[in-house]
Parts: C-alpha cells; sequence; structure tokens
C-alpha cells in the first residue's frame, strides 16, 4: 500500500489519540502486517512499524530510494543523462517498467527513471 494523502501519521495504537510515531508523504510504501477496525499496522522500507488509519492509503504501485544518493535520469539507462539527484527515503509514485528500470514520478511532479535495485 502507498499513502494517498499529502501527509500520513503513523501512530504506536490503533486510535487517533496514540503517540504519534512519525509522519510520511504522499507515495511513501508501506507494508500492510495486520488490518484492525478502520487501521493498518504497518513496516516500512527500515524495518519501522506502527499504525496509519487506512483511508490514508491506496494501491498505487509506489518505491522508496533505499541508498543515500540516487540518480534519477533522463531515461532508462545507465548512459542517459542524470535529471536530479535525490537522497534516501525520498518516495515516488510508479509511472512504468521497462527492464531493471523504473519511470517514476514524485509528489512535487519531477519525474524520470531510477534503476530498480536502488529502491524498495
Amino acid at each position: 500500500m502507498a499513502v494517498k494523502a499529502a501527509t500520513a501519521t503513523i501512530r504506536s495504537d490503533p486510535n487517533a489519540k496514540a503517540q504519534q510515531l512519525w509522519q510520511v508523504e504522499k507515495y511513501h510504501p508501506l507494508l500492510v502486517l495486520e488490518i484492525k477496525n478502520n487501521w493498518c499496522r504497518v513496516k516500512d522500507f527500515e524495518g519501522d512499524q506502527g499504525w496509519v488509519q487506512i483511508s490514508s492509503l491506496d494501491k498505487t504501485p509506489t518505491v522508496i530510494v533505499k541508498v543515500n544518493r540516487c540518480n534519477v535520469r533522463s531515461g532508462p539507462g545507465p548512459d542517459k543523462e542524470i535529471a536530479f539527484t535525490v537522497d534516501k527515503g525520498i518516495p515516488f509514485k510508479v509511472l512504468q517498467k521497462k527492464g531493471d528500470w523504473l519511470e517514476v514520478q514524485h509528489a512535487d511532479g519531477d519525474r524520470g527513471w531510477v534503476l530498480k535495485s536502488l529502491v524498495w
């Protein structure tokens, strides 16, 4: 699942008054471990767990950068120009796949291609 809202709050328990652990931004991918009422217990790419309201999520295909620096290229291939570089933890919506490359789009609209092995 992926965050569909601009931001979503991850909490310690399935309750809107529970402690806020952290916030995630749009397109942040989360692995759903359990569903309880209107809440999902989730795990992120670093293994952290918490609860988020199910209404904040959808099935949009997304990835998140798992390396310290990631080049986002103008096309699918290591020979393509670097469009921009991002840091670890930046989420993207997946637009299409081509071999080992993914065309991705950030919530701010920036688009490009990343190598699958650099994302979760």
